[in-house]
């Protein structure tokens, strides 16, 4: 079945870095969009970016562009969200989802199919 695995979440200071991956299996790994979004109790999913696994044309939200960069390794069908600059507000649970490519590109959660169980980034100030 299709699982995406979501690792790399923890506790940081304000300032730092971390690198989130997922790896992705169970289904075939061109031809999709796999996105990362983040939830925080009580408000909705946000989409933040998603990279087209054959072009690896990347799309951001408009709100962390500059801050997140999105990446994969087909060979490892695992894809990466490097955050820098980290704010308080950026605490949240962070998922990875996957959905065959569409147009026009979107990071609207609910075009996307498959997601895995996340993993929480905490950051402190």
């Amino acid at each position: 079945q299709v699982q995406l695995v979501e690792s790399g979440g923890g506790s940081v200071q304000a300032g730092g870095s971390l690198r989130l991956s997922c790896v992705v299996s169970g289904l075939t790994y061109s031809g999709n969009y796999i996105g990362w979004f983040r939830q925080v109790p009580g408000k909705e999913r946000e989409g933040l970016a998603l990279i087209d696994t054959d072009t690896e044309m990347p799309l951001y939200a408009d709100s962390v562009k500059g801050r997140l960069t999105i990446s994969q390794d087909k060979a490892k069908t695992t894809v990466y969200l490097q955050s820098n600059s980290l704010k308080s507000e950026d605490t949240a649970k962070y998922y990875c989802a996957a959905v065959r490519r569409f147009f026009p590109r979107s990071l609207a959660p609910g075009r996307f199919n498959y997601w895995g169980q996340g993993t929480q980034v905490t950051v402190s100030s």
